[in-house]
């Protein structure tokens, strides 16, 4: 077993002299910083994958979240970003539990990847999901598109994952109107993925309703769709 303390040693051990300011202005959320570079945490985390069951990753990812430490916050999602982790409810409902605490797009998006290899485990999970769409929480209503990101990346989706695509360009569709520059950006990020695997489908999308996104969204999210000549 690998304590927390153990774990924040050894996050500081890999820290870089000033890093720690410069991420603290470049992220511009208030919290403690060590200047550890993301290659040392992934070192360590793959470490701890290796060496810990799952009970003691899920014990830990939730006690370096708890810290409000940038770099251990994001040590806790690498610990539980898996293909396979069986059984899975745990490590889903940890990070669902994470989602609320959401409140920068590094430490959002960290979690969301490790929620995506659990969205395309069981896509019984979008309904859950779905609430968050509704929520209040910015960063809630952007994770249901970042954490849904997999579904996009398919050139030949199954019936399941294809309705589960459509289900997602739905809450895409219904973001249109939100004027907040995260949500305008994950939006045009799905719709720039799917481009990439379904240029059609994208293309269906803009037509639709590009018009009532912000241009740059507009613009991102069509970046790889070819252009009409003549």
């Amino acid at each position: 077993m690998v304590t927390l303390d153990e774990a924040l040693a050894a996050l500081r051990a890999g820290a870089e002299p000033g890093r720690a300011e410069s991420m603290a202005a470049y992220h511009k959320v208030a919290r403690t910083y060590l200047g550890t570079p993301n290659p040392a945490i992934n070192d360590l985390t793959k470490t701890w994958r290796q060496d810990l069951s799952l009970n003691e990753r899920l014990i830990l990812a939730g006690a370096l979240w708890n810290t409000n430490i940038h770099e251990a916050m994001l040590a806790a999602a690498k610990l539980l970003t898996q293909a396979r982790i069986r059984p899975d409810s745990a490590a889903w409902d940890l990070i669902c539990a994470w989602v609320p605490d959401f409140d920068g797009w590094a430490v959002a998006d960290h979690a969301c990847m490790a929620g995506q290899r659990r969205i395309t485990a069981d896509l019984s999970r979008l309904d859950r999901v779905e609430g968050w769409t509704r929520s209040e929480h910015m960063w809630t209503r952007r994770a249901a598109l970042v954490i849904t990101l997999p579904l996009s990346k398919s050139n030949h989706p199954k019936p399941d994952e294809a309705a589960a695509r459509e289900r997602v360009l739905g809450w895409a569709a219904s973001y249109v109107s939100d004027r907040d520059w995260f949500i305008q950006k994950a939006v045009a990020w799905w719709i720039r993925d799917l481009s990439k695997h379904d240029p059609a489908r994208a293309q269906a999308f803009l037509d639709q309703h590009g018009a009532a996104m912000k241009p740059f969204a507009r613009k991102e999210a069509g970046k790889y769709l070819v252009k009409p000549t003549g």
